[in-house]
C-alpha cells in the first residue's frame, strides 16, 4: 500500500506557499506575537497606522472577518463590492482637486475638503499580507480603504482625539476587536479631551455604530455625487458635535481667562 508523503511542518524554514501577491503565512506563535507588539504600540499612539494595520490582521481571523463578510453577503451592495472587487485607487476616483470642485452639499467635496484639510492622500493604504484566504484579505483591504471615508462622513478629524471614538464607532459598526482595542488608548489623551471624548463622543460612537448600516457596505465610489445629508440618513447615521469647533471654543475661554487674569487689579496686600 502506497504510503501519502507526510506533511512538512509549518515552520520558519518551511511555509505553505501564499494564497495570493503579497500574503505571508505565519504560525500561530508567530501570529500572537505580532498581535501582542502591534497592539500594545497602537493602543500607545492610535495615530500609527502600520500598527493598526497589523493589529488588524493578526486579531480579525478566524472569527472577525468570516463575520463581516457574511454582513456583506447579507446585503446587496455588499455582495456586489465581494464580486467585484474595487480598489479605491488613482484611477477609480477623481483626484483631490477635482472633488473639490464639486458642489459643497456632495459627499466627493466632503471627502476631498477633509484629506485636503489634513494634508493626506487616500492611496496610502498597505497592502494586506498576514490574513489567510484572498477573499478575507480583500474584506479587510476594503475596510482600511474605506477609513478616510468614515472620517469625512462623520465629520471627525484625523487627531488623535478624533481617531479614537471614530475607532470606537468602527467598532460597535463593524465588530473588529482592534478598533475596540485602538479605542481603548482613550485613556492617553488629556485630561480635557478625555472629558470631551467619554461626556459626547464616545455616547455617539455607541449609539450611531449600532443603529446605521454597516458602512462595509457603501460603494463609495459610486457615491461621490450623492448629497452627503441625504446619504447620511439613508444610512441612518447622526453626526457627532463638530470637534473642531469645541477645541476652539475651549482655546478660547483658556484665553480669555488668561487675559482676565493678567489685566486683573493686584490684590490691596500687593500694592505698596
Amino acid at each position: 500500500m502506497n504510503r501519502l508523503p507526510a506533511r512538512r511542518p509549518f515552520s520558519v524554514l518551511s511555509r505553505p506557499p501564499p494564497s495570493y501577491p503579497g500574503h505571508v503565512p505565519v504560525n500561530s506563535f508567530e501570529k500572537t506575537f505580532l498581535a501582542f507588539t502591534s497592539l500594545l504600540g497602537s493602543f500607545l499612539n492610535p495615530r500609527r497606522g502600520d500598527l493598526i494595520a497589523l493589529a488588524g490582521e493578526t486579531t480579525s481571523t478566524p472569527y472577525f472577518l468570516p463575520r463581516l463578510r457574511r454582513t456583506m453577503l447579507s446585503h446587496p451592495t455588499g455582495r456586489a463590492i465581494l464580486r467585484h472587487r474595487p480598489e479605491i485607487t488613482p484611477t477609480s476616483i477623481p483626484a483631490v482637486s477635482t472633488l473639490l470642485s464639486y458642489p459643497p452639499t456632495t459627499l466627493g467635496y466632503t471627502y476631498a475638503r477633509w484629506l485636503h484639510t489634513h494634508n493626506l492622500s487616500p492611496f496610502t493604504r498597505p497592502p494586506v499580507r498576514y490574513v489567510p484566504t484572498p477573499e478575507l484579505a480583500y474584506v479587510l483591504l476594503r475596510y482600511r480603504q474605506s477609513h478616510d471615508f468614515y472620517h469625512a462622513i462623520t465629520g471627525l478629524p484625523a487627531i488623535r482625539e478624533g481617531e479614537v471614538p471614530l475607532k470606537l464607532f468602527e467598532f460597535m459598526n463593524l465588530g473588529l476587536p482592534m478598533t475596540g482595542l485602538a479605542a481603548g488608548s482613550y485613556v492617553t489623551l488629556k485630561k480635557r479631551e478625555r472629558e470631551r471624548v467619554w461626556d459626547i463622543y464616545f455616547p455617539w460612537a455607541i449609539r450611531a455604530g449600532l443603529e446605521c448600516e454597516a458602512l462595509i457596505n457603501v460603494w463609495w465610489e459610486k457615491e461621490l455625487e450623492s448629497d452627503v445629508g441625504e446619504l447620511r440618513r439613508r444610512l441612518g447615521l447622526v453626526i457627532p458635535p463638530d470637534m473642531r469647533a469645541l477645541r476652539k471654543a475651549e482655546r478660547m475661554r483658556e484665553r480669555g481667562s488668561a487675559v482676565d487674569v493678567s489685566t486683573a487689579p493686584a490684590p490691596a496686600s500687593a500694592i505698596s
